[in-house]
């Protein structure tokens, strides 16, 4: 390949995912949209090809057995559409291709595993760290707001009170004289 294409390809990729190999078992999160509402949908599986490993938009096969069926996908990495991939397990494997997984089902179907290394366990719990610590920032953001709405609420609420109380009564003290004059007066014989 020309030097220029590769170069303009290696620009076009983000470093956002990890490096993902033929046999991981991934979890991709990818976002859906319905109408005006979007949602993350996740699909775990078994990477069984990669395509265009060099191209500006590379491809992995996923595959998971749900309900005894076989499903795939394809996913290219760099979409916008993929939230994230997470690497949950590596499995040891000869081959670029695991096409002959498609025919093997239950243990006929089992791979040897590959702990993760120490270097990618932290890279997820540094993800998870900078997560719940922009999850707490919302959150704490979001119920500042909320405190303050239920004050300037609640402060309305005792001003309307206190002015509801105050002509309550004067109405009830008003509903008594009121009662005082119209009850007839009994004269006595």
């Amino acid at each position: 390949m020309d030097q220029k294409i590769i170069d303009f390809n290696k620009k076009q990729q983000h470093n956002k995912f990890p490096k993902v190999n033929v046999g991981d078992i991934v979890r991709v999160h990818r976002k859906i949209k319905e109408g005006q509402k979007e949602r993350i949908q996740v699909f775990k599986g078994l990477v069984i090809a990669i395509k265009g490993k060099q191209s500006s938009s590379p491809t992995i096969t996923v595959r998971r057995v749900s309900g005894g069926i076989g499903i795939e996908m394809i996913f290219p990495i760099f979409s916008p559409v993929i939230e994230k991939i997470e690497i949950l397990r590596h499995s040891k494997v000869r081959r670029s291709k695991l096409y002959y997984m498609r025919k093997r089902f239950g243990k006929a179907a089992k791979i040897k595993t590959i702990e993760l290394t120490e270097e990618e366990e932290n890279f997820y719990k540094k993800k998870k760290e900078v997560k719940t610590a922009e999850e707490q920032t919302t959150e704490s953001s979001k119920k500042k707001i909320e405190d303050t709405e239920k004050t300037k609420g609640e402060k309305k609420e005792t001003k309307e009170e206190t002015g509801k109380s105050a002509e309550k009564k004067d109405g009830k003290t008003e509903s008594k004289k009121e009662s005082k004059k119209k009850e007839p007066v009994k004269e006595e014989k």
